[in-house]
């Protein structure tokens, strides 16, 4: 009997000293277990805020394969365009001569630079190279149709990309341009691609697009 007393004594004793460790031990898995969601919800958090923050910052940028063709630095750069008014920075770009040239013989530099917030559509020099010779000659040689056919390629606000996803347009010739796309591919009259978009300068939002517009 005393024997049997000790040995149940023995089994209680080691019960009573093992259980404060069994809690200890369910208590620091449960705790482990409580924690880790808060530090993965707040990982996701940051995560998703610098992809906002990343996509922010390049959602403003110039797009399209043309744009690999404006020079890195000087004038006639994307930072350099920015600082000019829209006819001084297009005269900058080696790939809008033509289109400058136009715009010198119609006599729009002035108007160009000093109007406020627009948006130009600026056919490139083989936009211009599309049209006969014969024809293009004649254009440039009459101020009046050529005029027509600049300030139809220039609207009286800055246009966004998202808002060329599907809008219409009055011109300063008074007549209305059609547009239509979505992520870096957007076309003018369906006609027109755009190949290097949202291109900031002082007073414009500049698309260079390779087809030049006609107006009715």
């Amino acid at each position: 009997m005393n024997s049997l007393k000790i040995r149940r004594t023995a089994i209680a004793v080691s019960a009573a000293a093992l259980l404060p460790f069994s809690l200890a031990a369910c208590s620091d898995s449960g705790s482990t277990a409580k924690a880790a969601p808060p530090a993965a919800a707040g990982d996701e958090a940051k995560t998703g805020e610098s992809t906002a923050a990343s996509d922010a910052a390049t959602g403003d940028q110039p797009f399209g394969p043309a744009c690999a063709g404006v020079p890195k630095e000087g004038a006639g750069s994307f930072d350099g365009m920015a600082k000019d008014p829209v006819a001084t920075a297009a005269s900058n770009n080696p790939a809008l001569s033509t289109l400058v040239a136009a715009v010198k013989k119609a006599g729009l530099v002035d108007t160009l630079n000093n109007a406020k917030d627009i948006t130009v559509f600026a056919p490139t020099n083989d936009a211009f190279a599309k049209i006969p010779k014969a024809d293009l000659d004649k254009v440039l040689a009459d101020k009046a149709t050529l005029t027509k056919i600049l300030t139809y390629h220039v609207v009286g606000q800055r246009l966004t990309p998202g808002q060329l996803e599907n809008g219409s347009f009055e011109t300063l010739e008074k007549g209305m341009v059609t547009a239509k796309g979505s992520g870096e591919s957007y076309k003018v009259n369906d006609t027109s691609h755009v190949v290097c978009g949202n291109v900031k300068t002082a007073n414009a939002n500049v698309y260079i697009v390779d087809t030049v517009l006609m107006p009715k």
